[in-house]
């Protein structure tokens, strides 16, 4: 049940980052990487920033369903939810291995880092997580990755 949770949770998040953060194909490090004949639209062999320029306007308006220039709440949470749904698709077809259009427990894969993970916070060594260490790899993963100071109270913002 864990694991079917936890992957729940990251298609949920994948799918709000996707509204703000990548609009479009492949931008960035969500979703298929664009190829170089994709963003070289004048076929010159070279990526300009007009190009690029272009991509991102290409992206913008694609979310921008009423085409008034700016994205509400509204239209970053449909593209968002239009992205979750193609990485679910993308998930099932990938996993799906008994082809019963469904993922069984046994089907969902692993957490790729999870082991790791938890033998970086279990800094002793002793098999378990103790308050203490749980606490100091939040502060270690807020200075990294957090708008704050990484006390451990702030929630996540990403």
């Amino acid at each position: 049940m864990k694991h079917v949770n936890f992957i729940a949770v990251i298609v949920a998040a994948a799918g709000v980052a996707a509204g703000g953060a990548a609009l479009a194909k492949g931008y960035g490090h969500h979703g298929p990487k664009m190829s170089f004949e994709e963003i070289d639209t004048d076929g010159n062999g070279e990526v300009t920033k007009a190009e690029i320029q272009a991509m991102k306007e290409a992206r913008f308006s694609k979310a921008d369903a009423d085409g008034d220039g700016k994205l509400t709440l509204e239209e970053m949470q449909a593209r968002a939810q239009e992205r979750a749904s193609e990485r679910a698709a993308r998930m099932l077809e990938r996993f799906d291995t008994d082809g019963d259009g469904a993922l069984s427990k046994d089907e969902l894969p692993g957490p790729r880092r999870a082991g790791r993970m938890f033998d970086r916070m279990d800094a002793d060594g002793s098999g378990g997580i103790s308050k203490q260490e749980f606490d100091e790899a939040r502060m270690r993963r807020g200075g990294k990755h957090r708008h704050g100071q990484g006390n451990g109270d702030e929630t996540e913002q990403n």
